[in-house]
């Protein structure tokens, strides 16, 4: 498999944009539609995603990823069935913050939580839970795979903050930093029109249909 290299720039302006404005400038595409729970409040990353799809109720697929996630990549960690099972938990962060991941995303359950938030890595869960996972099953670390509705591919970029996740396609990476650059321009214009006392139910033109005129 060829992963497609994506400039740090590109990634950090990504990261700055957000979540938000990102899928709202490509048309509204790549959400990755679940609610997780941001562990760290006021995190945000954004970097090319590792995936795993593991055996269902089990880690196993977890500790492969470890041993071949790269620094600066997002660890997106998935089974067959999202259910309330710790895939992982303080020993497993441990080793993924030591080999430099920037962030995890969780479409399962974790555990250790305090110690994960004391650790400083920003995570993404779908559950709080101590039920633990067996490791009797070897998972596959680099597949394609589906969280929230939206397809993740290892390389692809995962852009994680406070208002959720969503996933641009590695290829897509500098047209989403133009599109993101345009919409935050219009807002601004947007921004500075309200603050001088104009209202969007007039410059929508709403006010002119509703009222007939």
């Amino acid at each position: 498999m060829t992963e497609l290299a994506i400039a740090a720039d590109l990634l950090a302006e990504l990261r700055r944009s957000g979540v938000a404005t990102v899928y709202e400038a490509r048309g509204r595409q790549g959400l990755v539609d679940a609610d997780f729970i941001q562990l760290l409040p006021g995190s945000r990353a954004a970097g090319p995603a590792r995936t795993v799809r593991c055996a269902q109720d089990d880690n196993r697929g977890v500790h492969e990823l470890v041993a071949r996630i790269q620094p600066g990549e997002i660890a997106v960690l998935t089974m067959p069935d999202p259910k309330p099972v710790a895939l992982i938990g303080d020993l497993l962060v441990t080793q993924l913050r030591e080999r430099g991941v920037a962030a995890i995303l969780v479409d399962a359950g974790v555990r250790d939580v305090e110690e994960l938030r004391s650790m400083g890595v920003p995570i993404w869960t779908r559950w709080i839970r101590i039920r633990g996972a067996t490791k009797d099953t070897r998972g596959e670390v680099d597949a394609a795979v589906e969280v929230g509705g939206a397809g993740i591919r290892t390389g692809d970029v995962v852009i994680l903050d406070a208002d959720g996740v969503v996933v641009v396609p590695a290829d897509e990476a500098e047209r989403a930093v133009e599109l993101a650059h345009a919409r935050e321009a219009k807002e601004a214009a947007s921004r500075a029109k309200y603050l001088d006392g104009h209202i969007s139910y007039d410059l929508y033109g709403f006010r002119a249909e509703d009222e007939g005129n």
